[in-house]
């Protein structure tokens, strides 16, 4: 690696045209996040996500009573939590009547434990996955709710020593952060902040989460150098509640994360999986029942290339990455 700067030749213009050609879920973040054109010009693209395309087609799957696929949080990925996720990586714009409708059933449906939740009748504890997904969600969205802040409050509370989540803390004491369950927290508390951005406590959290993930290489055993797993290496999207190392990278990307030679070995693997045309492939797809597919497995697709583009501008930025 040596010194370099974003230009033209990362990103060849016939890439440009390919992600704009796409849905306007895609077109969109490329005006902003690659083309870096105004608010005025993008957010004509954005405000189509609930009248075209994917966003269109996930809202008219909308039951009646406001859920999806009769569920909070099964089956997947069709339930109410995981279209809503699907919908907010689409950018559905906040404050959408559909979407605000899907989380206040979510949020009226949990079980609550000392401000943690869960939306499972048969466990009786708060989870930290379940909260997460269900604050970045209330966050993004724009559901105001006293619910709301009291699990951010307990979400905080429960960040372990190490800086991450993990799911299984208060069922089963596991005491070492999960990438899974604290990628997910980040996402809720990066929501939070951008609606609190003057709590320090947020900002505190975010940066021993972010500390978690670098302590690792960002894939890589607590213990030893060895990948932790090898899916974390393969690209996949929507990531649902999995992590890998481009969900990652993305969101220290859209936080502006501070550089940090510790993620080069993850940016190494993002270059390594790029193609000879410039896109990068749908690797891997998550099982389960879907709507709809919106790429197939091992072509190129256009939101791993998005994603992957706005992660070495980034990189290049922070960390002269080239």
């Amino acid at each position: 690696m040596g010194s370099g700067v974003f230009s033209e030749e990362v990103v060849p213009e016939e890439t440009i045209d390919w992600l704009l050609a796409g849905d306007v879920s895609i077109r969109w973040q490329t005006r902003r996040d690659l083309l870096d054109q105004q608010l005025n010009v993008y957010e004509t693209d954005r405000a189509q996500v609930a009248t075209t395309g994917w966003g269109r087609k996930l809202l008219d799957c909308q039951d009646p009573e406001g859920s999806w696929a009769g569920g909070l949080y099964s089956p997947k990925w069709t339930s109410t939590t995981y279209t809503l996720l699907l919908l907010r990586g689409c950018g559905l714009i906040p404050g959408d009547r559909a979407a605000l409708r899907g989380v206040e059933l979510l949020w009226s449906g949990a079980r609550y434990f000392d401000g943690g939740l869960t939306p499972a009748a048969t466990i009786d504890v708060p989870e930290a996955c379940i909260t997460s997904m269900y604050v970045a969600l209330a966050r993004y969205f724009g559901f105001d709710d006293p619910r709301v802040g009291a699990a951010l409050d307990w979400l905080l509370a429960n960040q372990l020593d190490d800086g991450g989540w993990n799911c299984r803390t208060v069922r089963f004491g596991d005491r070492h952060g999960s990438f899974h369950t604290s990628i997910s927290a980040l996402e809720g508390l990066a929501e939070a902040h951008r609606v609190q951005p003057a709590r320090t406590d947020i900002t505190t959290a975010m940066e021993r989460g972010r500390a978690f993930f670098l302590d690792h290489r960002l894939f890589k055993s607590h213990r030893h150098s060895t990948i932790a797993d090898p899916a974390f290496t393969r690209l996949s999207f929507p990531p649902r509640w999995h992590y890998d190392v481009l969900r990652g990278l993305d969101h220290f990307a859209a936080t502006d994360s501070p550089g940090d030679e510790r993620y080069r070995e993850a940016l190494e693997v993002l270059v390594r999986r790029r193609n000879k045309d410039g896109t990068w492939p749908l690797q891997h797809k998550h099982a389960g029942s879907v709507w709809f597919d919106m790429e197939r497995t091992g072509e190129p697709s256009r939101w791993n290339t998005l994603r992957a583009l706005r992660v070495l501008r980034w990189a290049q930025r922070r960390l002269d990455f080239a």
